[in-house]
């Protein structure tokens, strides 16, 4: 699992003594253990979809951050946060194109817009940019 991998790069990272490797990792598989233990009391069970969404979000997150110390002309923090980012973007799947998204929505019979996302957020879940898909959906 993708949780699995992260584990070992956290153990590199500690060993390396790379303190910005370290402090993601840390904090992903914090966020990943939160969510699995909401999912346990529901009678779920955390899989590698949820860890992509958490990566996702912390992203976005890192995106803000990095956006902040740039309005306040700290390079060497935005630069942390840089590799930060790249270092946890590793582990996302590989997005689908636009040429992909509109090719699986020709495939479906039903067009309309709920049933498209529908289909995208039950079958690409971590795979595709939603906004993305609603975007090329009304277009359509």
């Amino acid at each position: 699992m993708l949780i699995d991998e992260i584990k070992k790069a956290n153990v590199l990272a500690m060993k390396a003594r790379d303190q910005v490797a370290k402090g993601i990792y840390s904090i992903v598989m914090n966020k990943y253990m939160l969510l699995s233990i909401e999912k346990k009391e529901k009678g779920q069970t955390a899989s590698d979809a949820d860890m992509i969404s958490v990566i996702q979000k912390t992203i976005k997150e890192l995106e803000d951050e990095k956006a902040n110390y740039l309005k306040v002309s700290n390079q060497q923090k935005a630069d942390d946060i840089q590799k930060q980012m790249d270092l946890i973007k590793g582990y996302l799947p590989r997005m689908m194109s636009e040429a992909e998204i509109r090719e699986e929505i020709a495939k479906l019979d039903d067009k309309s817009m709920p049933a498209v996302m529908k289909h995208f957020k039950t079958n690409f879940a971590g795979k595709v940019d939603m906004g993305l898909v609603n975007k090329i959906a009304r277009s359509l």
